[in-house]
């Protein structure tokens, strides 16, 4: 999980070339930081300690080639936020006390929209192949999730893809106060989302309630992967 580093994703594209049932994700600061901003002024670096560690720019082409080509399944996110004030602040002393993990999930479909169908690097369909049918699958959900047809719950993203934004803590809903990504511009966000069809996002207010999740049973895996 998380892979970091183009070493890595070269044993994950061999073990699969070989026919090995073989998968991998990485997140998106692997894809858009990198080692200097660990060296950020200051205690600034503390908002970028997790594990694996970001690495140098170099691996960056490689990962987004290996999402485009399949060497890679998934785009998840860490989310293991603590708040930069008095969580990370623990280990101004002392590295070894820094919390480790940083959030991102508020973030991930913008920028891996943004960064990798605008800027060229995915298609539009290998765009939804990675944040929504190949994890249905490998989460033995398909197809009852993952996709649209009879049968199907109708879980529904409607995306606006001219929607501009600036990421921002000011502006997030998550609970921590300080983002991986400040200052990021993205365009592309979801207008509207529908949970088993019920509209349970809309122009970013979240108008679902509690207790209306449900258990599902998972097979071991849903569908063929390539």
């Amino acid at each position: 999980m998380h892979l970091s580093s183009e070493d890595a994703l070269n044993q994950v594209r061999e073990a699969r070339d070989r026919g090995l049932p073989a998968f991998a994700e990485t997140c998106p600061q692997y894809l858009l930081l990198s080692i200097d901003d660990l060296a950020r002024p200051g205690f600034e670096g503390a908002k970028y300690v997790f594990t694996p560690p970001l690495r140098e720019k170099r691996h960056q082409p490689k990962l987004w080639d290996g999402l485009s080509n399949d060497h890679l399944q998934v785009v998840s996110t860490d989310q293991c936020p603590f708040c930069f004030a008095d969580q990370k602040a623990l280990g101004k002393d002392d590295f070894t006390k820094i919390p480790n993990g940083g959030p991102g999930i508020e973030n991930r479909l913008q920028l891996l929209y943004h960064y990798g169908v605008n800027e060229g690097r995915l298609s539009l369909n290998r765009f939804v192949e990675l944040v929504s049918t190949t994890p249905a699958r490998l989460f033995g959900l398909y197809p009852r999730k993952g996709e649209l047809a009879p049968s199907s719950d109708a879980d529904i993203v409607v995306w606006d893809p001219q929607q501009e934004h600036t990421i921002s803590a000011s502006t997030h809903h998550m609970r921590v106060d300080y983002s991986m990504f400040e200052g990021f511009p993205v365009r592309g966000n979801a207008r509207m989302v529908l949970s088993r069809g019920e509209v349970i996002v809309d122009g970013g207010r979240y108008l679902g309630r509690a207790g209306r999740g449900q258990f599902l049973k998972r097979a071991a895996r849903g569908g063929a992967i390539k």
